[in-house]
C-alpha cells in the first residue's frame, strides 16, 4: 500500500471549521429564504381590519380575529395540562427514582409518543375526546389532543435540564437538613428553569402550527369561539385551507406572517426575560 495522504492538523482544523461555517450558513440562508417569501407576499395584507375582524365569505373576506382567539385557547389548554405532567414526570425521573425497567419503559414510551405523526393524534383525539367523550369538534378537544402531542417534548427537555444541574447543589442542601421535596423546588428548579422554558417554547410553536391534529379535533369553523366546546379555526388551518382550496392566496400569505411573526415575538421575549432571570441568580 501507498503512503496514505494525511493532512496537517492546522489544515485539517480549518476546513473542518469551513464546512462547519458552510453548513451553518446554509441553515441561517433557508430560515431566512422562508422569512423573506412569506413577509413579502404577506406583510401587504396586514392592517387594522385584518387583525379584528371575523373571516367572512369562507375567508375571502374579512380578517383572522376568529382564528387568532382559537388558536391562543388551544396553545394555553395545550401548555396548561402539558407542562405540569412533563415537568412532573421528568422531576419523578431525576429526582424520585433509580435507573430501573420502569424508568425505561416510561423514557421509551415518551420517545414513541415523539415519533407518532400528528395524523394519528388527531384520529385518538376524534375517538377520544370528540366522539367517546361527547366533546365534540371543540377547543377542548383540541388543546387535549394538542397536550399529549408536546406533553414528551416537556419530559426530554425538562429532564435533561434536571440532569445538568450540579449534583453538588442536591447535596449541600441536603447537608443542611432540607426534605428531598424542599430540595427539588428550592434548588433544583430554579436552577433548570432555562432549559425547561426552553421545552415550553418549542411546544409552543409545535401547537400554534399544528394543522391535521387540530382539523379532527377542534374543526374548522370560522366563527369566534365563545366557550371552551365551540369549534373554531386556528391560524394554521386557516392557512392550510386558504391555501389548498385556493380561496386567497393574499389572505393566506397574510395569515401566515402573523404566525411567523406571533411565534418570533414568543421566542424574542422569552429568552430575553430568560436572560435577565439568569443575570440576577447569577
Amino acid at each position: 500500500m501507498g503512503p496514505q495522504l494525511r493532512l496537517q492538523p492546522r489544515t485539517e482544523q480549518k476546513v473542518v471549521q469551513f464546512l462547519m461555517y458552510f453548513m451553518t450558513s446554509l441553515a441561517v440562508l433557508v430560515l431566512v429564504f422562508i422569512l423573506v417569501v412569506i413577509l413579502k407576499n404577506g406583510l401587504p395584507q396586514l392592517s387594522l381590519e385584518f387583525l379584528t375582524r371575523n373571516p367572512a365569505d369562507m375567508g375571502r373576506e374579512g380578517g383572522i380575529l376568529s382564528t387568532i382567539v382559537a388558536t391562543i385557547f388551544l396553545t394555553f389548554i395545550a401548555l396548561l395540562v402539558a407542562t405540569p405532567l412533563g415537568v412532573g414526570t421528568a422531576i419523578y425521573l431525576t429526582e424520585y427514582t433509580v435507573e430501573s425497567r420502569i424508568t425505561k419503559v416510561i423514557r421509551f414510551g415518551a420517545e414513541c409518543l415523539a415519533g407518532i405523526p400528528s395524523i394519528i393524534f388527531g384520529l385518538f383525539g376524534f375517538i377520544l375526546f370528540v366522539n367517546k367523550l361527547k366533546f365534540g369538534w371543540s377547543i377542548l378537544s383540541g388543546g387535549l389532543t394538542l397536550a399529549f402531542m408536546v406533553l414528551p417534548t416537556i419530559i426530554r427537555t425538562s429532564e435533561e435540564a434536571i440532569k445538568a444541574v450540579p449534583q453538588a447543589y442536591r447535596l449541600v442542601s441536603f447537608s443542611l437538613g432540607s426534605t428531598r421535596w424542599q430540595t427539588v423546588t428550592r434548588v433544583v428548579l430554579p436552577s433548570a428553569i432555562p432549559g425547561i422554558v426552553t421545552g415550553v417554547i418549542l411546544s409552543i410553536g409545535r401547537s400554534i402550527g399544528e394543522t391535521a391534529a387540530v382539523i379532527f379535533t377542534a374543526g374548522s369553523a370560522l366563527r369566534m369561539p365563545t366557550s371552551l366546546f365551540s369549534s373554531s379555526r386556528t391560524m394554521s388551518v386557516h392557512f392550510y385551507i386558504l391555501a389548498k382550496e385556493g380561496v386567497s392566496m393574499p389572505k393566506a400569505y397574510g395569515t401566515a406572517a402573523v404566525l411567523v411573526i406571533s411565534i418570533l415575538v414568543i421566542n424574542i421575549a422569552t429568552y430575553y426575560l430568560m436572560e435577565k432571570y439568569i443575570r440576577r441568580k447569577s
